[in-house]
């Protein structure tokens, strides 16, 4: 991936962890302007992953005869360990630990039903969220990934347009399932054609190295977000976030090579799915024991960035890894014409 995009998406984790921070410290009752700002925009770091997503799902498949059931095996391999893996973690601090963490609740068919990624409400009573609250996009994901994988069946010109279609389908035309067609009916699921939409434009060379233009793109792109309403959260939110995407990967030339950046985009899944158990016991530490909440977070951001680090290496990588050498591994002792020419 562009070394841009890396750290763009590592700035978009640690805005969300900026968000939960003035949610789990404060309430979300902002401290100045700057804790406001997290407050009402940290939000969006949401939406820049989804187009970050889009244009890497695109640009990993394009030009290979990538099997749909193969395209899944591997995304499932991506997402899944980590994801199971804090999820867990999560149901056993709310039973074993349940100071930490007093808001949430476990009920085992909800448990079961966040780690097969189907919207259900949280028992908790605060919405359609999963055991690991910030599982909820994941669902999104799945839903995209199911659908890019029957895209993959078509030339990859049409690629946007049959994914585009399949998503209004599933999103807008099949209603009335209650809340699950509600969950997926929102404006978000659109972020994933901006990504592909801009991978397109990148394999045709449109998007060109630039400074000037790129960083009055990113101007215009904060601007927007930081003036806008909420909603419709595709344009207000989606839109510029696609700016950004568009405009980091224009400067590339000023990121490539740079490992410290590489390694936080690595990392960048691992914070997102760690962080709120990090913010949360550190919220409990501070509230019992009277320590300054800013002093707390520091200490919590350090506490995330060695925990991701290694949770990417021991977790993420080996796991996916593993898993991948099993099914490559049978793919080569048992190799097909259709198959034997395939990599990922």
């Amino acid at each position: 991936m562009l070394i841009s995009v890396q750290a763009l998406r590592a700035l978009a984790a640690w805005t969300v962890v900026c968000h939960h921070f003035m949610q789990i410290f404060f309430d979300f009752k902002a401290r100045g302007p700057i804790g406001q700002m997290f407050i009402d925009k940290g939000a969006v770091g949401v939406d820049i992953f989804f187009v970050i997503s889009g244009l890497v799902i695109f640009l990993s498949t394009e030009g290979k005869a990538l099997p749909p059931g193969k395209f899944l095996l591997y995304r499932l391999f991506r997402i899944v360990p980590a994801y199971w893996f804090y999820t867990l973690l999560m149901a056993l601090l709310v039973v074993f630990a349940k100071p930490v963490l007093p808001d949430q609740t476990v009920d085992w068919s909800h448990f079961l039903l966040s780690l097969l990624f189907v919207p259900s409400e949280n028992p908790g009573g605060y919405g359609i969220y999963p055991t690991l609250n910030v599982g909820w996009t994941l669902n999104y994901e799945m839903l995209f990934y199911v659908l890019f994988a029957w895209a993959l069946l078509f030339r990859l010109q049409v690629r946007l347009l049959v994914v585009g279609a399949l998503l209004f389908a599933v999103c807008q035309a099949w209603t009335g399932y209650g809340w699950v067609s509600q969950f997926y009916r929102s404006d978000i699921v659109y972020e994933f054609l901006l990504g592909i939409a801009i991978g397109m434009l990148y394999r045709r060379g449109w998007i060109r190295p630039g400074l000037w233009l790129p960083l009055v793109g990113i101007s215009g792109a904060l601007l927007m977000i930081y003036h806008s309403p909420p909603q419709p959260r595709f344009v207000v939110w989606g839109l510029p976030s696609a700016v950004l995407v568009m405009a980091c990967m224009a400067l590339e030339r000023f990121f490539e090579h740079n490992r410290t950046l590489k390694l936080l985009g690595d990392c960048s899944y691992s914070v997102y799915l760690m962080h709120v158990l990090v913010l949360s016991a550190g919220g409990f530490i501070a509230q019992r024991y009277g320590v300054n909440p800013y002093v707390m977070f520091v200490l919590c951001v350090l506490a995330i960035a060695v925990g991701s680090w290694a949770s990417y290496h021991w977790v993420e990588k080996s796991s996916y890894q593993w898993l991948k050498q099993r099914v490559d591994g049978k793919t080569e002792a048992q190799p097909s014409p259709a198959l034997s020419r395939q990599k990922y």
